[in-house]
Protein backbone atom coordinates (compact mmCIF):
# COMPACT_ATOMS: atom_id res chain seq x y z
CA UNK A 1 0.00 0.00 0.00
CA UNK A 2 1.09 3.28 -0.95
CA UNK A 3 -0.53 5.36 1.82
CA UNK A 4 -2.55 5.05 4.79
CA UNK A 5 -5.78 3.18 4.61
CA UNK A 6 -8.72 5.66 5.22
CA UNK A 7 -11.09 4.07 8.06
CA UNK A 8 -14.21 6.20 9.40
CA UNK A 9 -15.07 4.63 13.11
CA UNK A 10 -19.04 4.92 13.72
CA UNK A 11 -20.99 4.97 16.97
CA UNK A 12 -20.70 6.41 21.18
CA UNK A 13 -20.03 4.80 24.74
CA UNK A 14 -17.22 3.18 26.08
CA UNK A 15 -17.11 0.45 23.23
CA UNK A 16 -15.78 2.91 20.63
CA UNK A 17 -13.21 4.21 22.95
CA UNK A 18 -12.03 1.18 23.71
CA UNK A 19 -11.97 -0.20 19.99
CA UNK A 20 -10.25 3.02 19.11
CA UNK A 21 -7.45 2.81 21.64
CA UNK A 22 -6.07 -0.50 19.67
CA UNK A 23 -6.74 1.02 16.07
CA UNK A 24 -4.82 4.27 17.07
CA UNK A 25 -1.63 1.73 17.06
CA UNK A 26 -2.19 0.61 13.42
CA UNK A 27 -1.14 2.96 10.78
CA UNK A 28 -4.54 4.16 10.19
CA UNK A 29 -6.44 7.58 9.04
CA UNK A 30 -8.99 7.94 11.58
CA UNK A 31 -12.11 9.44 11.15
CA UNK A 32 -14.43 8.95 14.32
CA UNK A 33 -17.74 10.05 13.33
CA UNK A 34 -19.79 10.06 17.20
CA UNK A 35 -23.18 10.22 17.91
CA UNK A 36 -24.73 13.41 19.73
CA UNK A 37 -28.19 12.17 21.28
CA UNK A 38 -26.74 11.55 24.74
CA UNK A 39 -28.92 13.60 27.27
CA UNK A 40 -27.99 12.19 30.42
CA UNK A 41 -25.68 13.27 33.44
CA UNK A 42 -23.14 16.17 32.62
CA UNK A 43 -23.74 15.97 28.71
CA UNK A 44 -27.51 16.52 29.16
CA UNK A 45 -27.18 18.86 31.69
CA UNK A 46 -24.64 21.11 29.50
CA UNK A 47 -26.46 20.57 26.44
CA UNK A 48 -29.90 22.27 28.13
CA UNK A 49 -28.26 24.75 30.21
CA UNK A 50 -25.32 26.29 27.15
CA UNK A 51 -27.71 24.71 24.02
CA UNK A 52 -24.83 23.00 23.02
CA UNK A 53 -24.27 19.48 21.57
CA UNK A 54 -23.67 16.88 24.25
CA UNK A 55 -20.10 16.93 24.68
CA UNK A 56 -19.87 13.41 26.68
CA UNK A 57 -19.23 10.76 23.87
CA UNK A 58 -17.05 13.16 22.15
CA UNK A 59 -14.73 13.47 25.33
CA UNK A 60 -14.24 9.89 25.72
CA UNK A 61 -13.17 9.52 21.72
CA UNK A 62 -10.43 12.43 22.21
CA UNK A 63 -9.21 11.28 25.11
CA UNK A 64 -9.25 7.36 23.80
CA UNK A 65 -7.24 8.60 20.23
CA UNK A 66 -4.89 11.45 21.83
CA UNK A 67 -1.38 11.50 21.97
CA UNK A 68 -1.25 12.84 25.71
CA UNK A 69 0.23 11.48 29.01
CA UNK A 70 -1.90 9.47 30.94
CA UNK A 71 -2.07 12.04 33.95
CA UNK A 72 -4.01 13.98 31.42
CA UNK A 73 -6.22 11.64 30.12
CA UNK A 74 -7.13 10.84 34.17
CA UNK A 75 -7.82 14.53 34.46
CA UNK A 76 -9.96 14.85 31.55
CA UNK A 77 -12.06 12.10 33.13
CA UNK A 78 -12.09 12.92 36.29
CA UNK A 79 -15.55 13.56 37.75
CA UNK A 80 -16.43 16.57 40.29
CA UNK A 81 -17.75 14.27 43.70
CA UNK A 82 -18.66 17.84 45.25
CA UNK A 83 -19.35 21.83 44.47
CA UNK A 84 -22.73 23.32 44.29
CA UNK A 85 -23.53 23.13 40.41
CA UNK A 86 -20.34 20.97 39.92
CA UNK A 87 -20.96 18.10 40.96
CA UNK A 88 -21.74 15.27 38.55
CA UNK A 89 -19.15 16.97 35.88
CA UNK A 90 -16.23 15.90 34.29
CA UNK A 91 -13.25 18.03 33.59
CA UNK A 92 -13.34 17.01 30.08
CA UNK A 93 -16.90 18.18 29.67
CA UNK A 94 -16.60 21.32 30.81
CA UNK A 95 -13.41 22.13 28.67
CA UNK A 96 -15.26 20.95 25.83
CA UNK A 97 -18.09 23.65 26.66
CA UNK A 98 -15.55 26.23 27.46
CA UNK A 99 -13.92 25.46 23.91
CA UNK A 100 -17.08 25.33 22.41
CA UNK A 101 -17.94 29.31 23.94
CA UNK A 102 -14.20 30.56 23.22
CA UNK A 103 -14.51 29.76 19.48
CA UNK A 104 -18.13 30.35 19.16
CA UNK A 105 -19.13 26.74 17.33
CA UNK A 106 -18.79 23.36 18.94
CA UNK A 107 -17.06 21.85 16.02
CA UNK A 108 -14.47 24.29 16.00
CA UNK A 109 -14.11 23.72 19.60
CA UNK A 110 -13.59 19.74 19.30
CA UNK A 111 -11.30 20.45 16.40
CA UNK A 112 -9.04 22.54 18.69
CA UNK A 113 -8.80 20.73 22.03
CA UNK A 114 -7.92 17.66 19.34
CA UNK A 115 -4.87 19.69 18.27
CA UNK A 116 -3.72 20.29 21.73
CA UNK A 117 -4.50 16.78 22.86
CA UNK A 118 -2.37 15.52 19.88
CA UNK A 119 -4.71 13.45 18.61
CA UNK A 120 -4.38 10.53 16.30
CA UNK A 121 -7.08 11.64 13.39
CA UNK A 122 -10.18 13.19 13.55
CA UNK A 123 -13.17 13.33 15.72
CA UNK A 124 -16.35 14.70 14.31
CA UNK A 125 -19.72 15.04 15.75
CA UNK A 126 -22.77 13.61 13.61
CA UNK A 127 -24.13 16.59 13.44
CA UNK A 128 -23.21 20.29 14.54
CA UNK A 129 -26.43 20.18 17.08
CA UNK A 130 -28.08 18.19 19.48
CA UNK A 131 -30.47 15.43 18.17
CA UNK A 132 -33.46 14.45 20.51
CA UNK A 133 -33.41 10.56 20.28
CA UNK A 134 -37.23 9.10 20.41
CA UNK A 135 -38.23 5.30 20.78
CA UNK A 136 -41.77 3.77 19.76
CA UNK A 137 -42.04 0.96 21.92
CA UNK A 138 -43.40 -2.10 21.60
CA UNK A 139 -47.02 -1.76 23.69
CA UNK A 140 -46.63 1.34 21.16
CA UNK A 141 -46.12 4.33 23.85
CA UNK A 142 -43.22 7.04 22.84
CA UNK A 143 -40.24 7.09 25.22
CA UNK A 144 -38.58 10.37 24.45
CA UNK A 145 -34.66 11.10 25.52
CA UNK A 146 -31.36 8.72 25.17
CA UNK A 147 -30.98 8.24 28.55
CA UNK A 148 -34.79 7.07 29.29
CA UNK A 149 -35.03 4.65 26.60
CA UNK A 150 -33.36 1.70 28.22
CA UNK A 151 -35.43 2.41 31.17
CA UNK A 152 -38.84 1.79 29.89
CA UNK A 153 -39.58 -1.87 30.86
CA UNK A 154 -40.39 -2.50 27.47
CA UNK A 155 -38.91 -3.93 24.22
CA UNK A 156 -38.13 -1.53 21.78
CA UNK A 157 -40.07 -1.24 18.14
CA UNK A 158 -37.86 1.51 16.53
CA UNK A 159 -36.20 4.38 17.72
CA UNK A 160 -36.54 7.90 15.61
CA UNK A 161 -34.58 11.65 15.59
CA UNK A 162 -35.67 15.37 15.91
CA UNK A 163 -34.97 17.23 13.82
CA UNK A 164 -35.90 14.15 11.06
CA UNK A 165 -33.82 15.37 8.15
CA UNK A 166 -30.94 17.13 10.42
CA UNK A 167 -27.85 18.09 7.99
CA UNK A 168 -24.97 16.13 8.72
CA UNK A 169 -21.65 18.18 8.96
CA UNK A 170 -20.10 18.68 5.57
CA UNK A 171 -16.81 16.72 6.57
CA UNK A 172 -18.04 13.90 7.68
CA UNK A 173 -20.23 12.96 4.54
CA UNK A 174 -16.53 13.29 2.68
CA UNK A 175 -15.12 11.37 5.29
CA UNK A 176 -17.32 8.14 4.22
CA UNK A 177 -17.13 8.94 0.73
CA UNK A 178 -13.62 8.58 0.82
CA UNK A 179 -13.09 5.80 3.29
CA UNK A 180 -11.69 2.89 2.49
CA UNK A 181 -13.31 1.26 5.18
CA UNK A 182 -16.58 1.77 7.76
CA UNK A 183 -16.67 0.58 10.72
CA UNK A 184 -19.85 0.59 13.21
CA UNK A 185 -20.27 -0.93 16.57
CA UNK A 186 -19.41 -1.83 19.05
CA UNK A 187 -21.85 0.20 21.54
CA UNK A 188 -25.56 0.28 22.43
CA UNK A 189 -27.31 -0.46 19.31
CA UNK A 190 -30.59 1.86 19.95
CA UNK A 191 -28.89 4.78 21.73
CA UNK A 192 -25.12 4.72 20.24
CA UNK A 193 -25.43 3.22 17.05
CA UNK A 194 -28.76 3.84 14.98
CA UNK A 195 -28.78 7.55 15.67
CA UNK A 196 -25.69 8.00 13.68
CA UNK A 197 -27.35 5.77 11.08
CA UNK A 198 -30.62 8.19 11.10
CA UNK A 199 -28.92 11.34 10.00
CA UNK A 200 -30.19 11.13 6.03
CA UNK A 201 -27.20 11.96 4.58
CA UNK A 202 -24.86 9.68 6.51
CA UNK A 203 -26.35 6.51 5.86
CA UNK A 204 -26.37 7.16 1.84
CA UNK A 205 -23.47 7.94 2.03
CA UNK A 206 -22.45 4.81 3.97
CA UNK A 207 -24.41 3.16 1.36
CA UNK A 208 -22.70 4.72 -1.44
CA UNK A 209 -19.64 4.23 -0.20
CA UNK A 210 -16.63 2.25 -2.14
CA UNK A 211 -15.42 0.88 0.56
CA UNK A 212 -15.37 -2.25 2.92
CA UNK A 213 -18.24 -2.19 5.67
CA UNK A 214 -17.67 -4.21 9.03
CA UNK A 215 -19.90 -4.29 11.84
CA UNK A 216 -18.49 -4.96 15.17
CA UNK A 217 -21.02 -6.78 17.37
CA UNK A 218 -21.40 -6.39 21.44
CA UNK A 219 -20.30 -9.06 23.92
CA UNK A 220 -23.16 -8.67 26.02
CA UNK A 221 -27.14 -7.63 25.62
CA UNK A 222 -27.81 -4.23 27.00
CA UNK A 223 -30.63 -4.65 29.62
CA UNK A 224 -33.55 -2.78 28.43
CA UNK A 225 -32.37 -2.23 24.96
CA UNK A 226 -31.31 -5.65 23.56
CA UNK A 227 -32.92 -8.04 25.98
CA UNK A 228 -31.68 -11.60 24.53
CA UNK A 229 -30.56 -10.67 21.72
CA UNK A 230 -28.15 -12.95 19.05
CA UNK A 231 -26.26 -11.53 16.64
CA UNK A 232 -28.63 -11.54 13.62
CA UNK A 233 -31.28 -9.37 15.67
CA UNK A 234 -28.27 -6.78 15.90
CA UNK A 235 -28.01 -7.25 12.32
CA UNK A 236 -31.93 -6.91 11.51
CA UNK A 237 -32.53 -3.95 13.55
CA UNK A 238 -29.34 -2.04 11.75
CA UNK A 239 -31.35 -2.71 9.05
CA UNK A 240 -34.75 -2.23 9.68
CA UNK A 241 -33.91 1.31 10.69
CA UNK A 242 -31.81 2.09 7.16
CA UNK A 243 -33.46 -0.13 4.52
CA UNK A 244 -30.26 -1.48 3.66
CA UNK A 245 -28.23 -4.33 3.95
CA UNK A 246 -24.81 -2.27 5.06
CA UNK A 247 -22.22 -4.70 6.12
CA UNK A 248 -20.03 -7.06 4.21
CA UNK A 249 -18.20 -8.61 7.19
CA UNK A 250 -19.26 -9.39 11.13
CA UNK A 251 -16.60 -9.45 13.77
CA UNK A 252 -18.03 -11.29 17.15
CA UNK A 253 -16.43 -12.55 20.10
CA UNK A 254 -16.63 -16.42 20.04
CA UNK A 255 -14.30 -17.20 23.18
CA UNK A 256 -16.28 -18.54 26.21
CA UNK A 257 -16.93 -16.28 29.04
CA UNK A 258 -15.87 -17.72 32.64
CA UNK A 259 -18.92 -18.66 34.90
CA UNK A 260 -18.67 -16.27 37.63
CA UNK A 261 -18.63 -13.08 34.80
CA UNK A 262 -21.69 -14.46 33.45
CA UNK A 263 -23.30 -14.72 37.19
CA UNK A 264 -21.87 -10.96 37.36
CA UNK A 265 -23.54 -9.66 34.43
CA UNK A 266 -26.95 -11.96 35.16
CA UNK A 267 -27.31 -10.21 38.35
CA UNK A 268 -27.74 -6.66 36.38
CA UNK A 269 -29.89 -8.71 33.57
CA UNK A 270 -27.12 -9.06 30.94
CA UNK A 271 -26.01 -12.33 29.06
CA UNK A 272 -23.42 -13.22 26.18
CA UNK A 273 -25.15 -12.15 23.13
CA UNK A 274 -26.18 -15.49 21.25
CA UNK A 275 -23.46 -16.09 17.69
CA UNK A 276 -26.86 -17.70 15.37
CA UNK A 277 -23.85 -18.26 12.64
CA UNK A 278 -26.14 -20.04 10.55
CA UNK A 279 -28.95 -17.29 10.46
CA UNK A 280 -26.12 -13.95 9.76
CA UNK A 281 -24.26 -16.00 7.09
CA UNK A 282 -27.95 -16.60 5.68
CA UNK A 283 -28.38 -13.32 5.59
CA UNK A 284 -25.61 -12.56 3.33
CA UNK A 285 -22.36 -11.33 6.18
CA UNK A 286 -19.41 -12.69 5.97
CA UNK A 287 -18.66 -13.99 9.67
CA UNK A 288 -14.86 -13.53 11.76
CA UNK A 289 -15.46 -14.58 14.68
CA UNK A 290 -12.56 -15.00 18.00
CA UNK A 291 -11.61 -14.43 20.95
CA UNK A 292 -12.18 -11.03 21.49
CA UNK A 293 -12.86 -10.51 24.91
CA UNK A 294 -10.81 -9.58 28.38
CA UNK A 295 -12.20 -9.18 31.78
CA UNK A 296 -10.41 -6.98 34.49
CA UNK A 297 -13.34 -5.01 36.20
CA UNK A 298 -15.63 -5.45 33.19
CA UNK A 299 -15.68 -7.09 30.12
CA UNK A 300 -14.23 -5.24 27.53
CA UNK A 301 -12.88 -6.10 23.87
CA UNK A 302 -9.30 -6.91 23.80
CA UNK A 303 -8.27 -3.57 21.42
CA UNK A 304 -5.12 -4.95 20.46
CA UNK A 305 -6.91 -8.25 19.11
CA UNK A 306 -10.17 -6.23 17.27
CA UNK A 307 -7.64 -3.62 15.88
CA UNK A 308 -5.52 -6.35 14.67
CA UNK A 309 -8.46 -8.51 12.98
CA UNK A 310 -9.76 -4.72 11.20
CA UNK A 311 -6.54 -3.60 10.22
CA UNK A 312 -6.19 -6.98 8.17
CA UNK A 313 -9.42 -6.52 6.39
CA UNK A 314 -9.03 -3.38 5.37
CA UNK A 315 -5.43 -3.94 4.11
CA UNK A 316 -7.10 -7.16 2.02
CA UNK A 317 -9.71 -4.69 0.93
CA UNK A 318 -7.01 -2.29 -0.13
CA UNK A 319 -4.86 -5.19 -2.11
CA UNK A 320 -8.29 -6.48 -3.76
CA UNK A 321 -8.91 -3.38 -5.14
CA UNK A 322 -5.83 -2.66 -6.42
Amino acid sequence: MTRRPRIVVMGGGTGLSVMLRGLKQKPLDITAIVTVADDGGSSGILRQELQMPPPGDIRNVLTALADAEPLLADMLSYRFQNGNGLAGHSLGNLILAAMTDISGDFVTGVRELSRVLAVRGRVLPAANQAILLKAEMADGTIVVGESQIPKAGVAIKRVFIEPEHVEPLVEAVEAIREADAILIGPGSLYTSIIPNLLVPKLAEAIVGADAVKLFVCNVMTQPGETDDYSVSDHLDAVHAHVGHHLFDYVIVNDGEIPPQVHSMYAEQGSKAVHLDLEEVERRGYKVIADRLVMFRTYLRHDAAKLSGHIYQLVKDWMLRKG
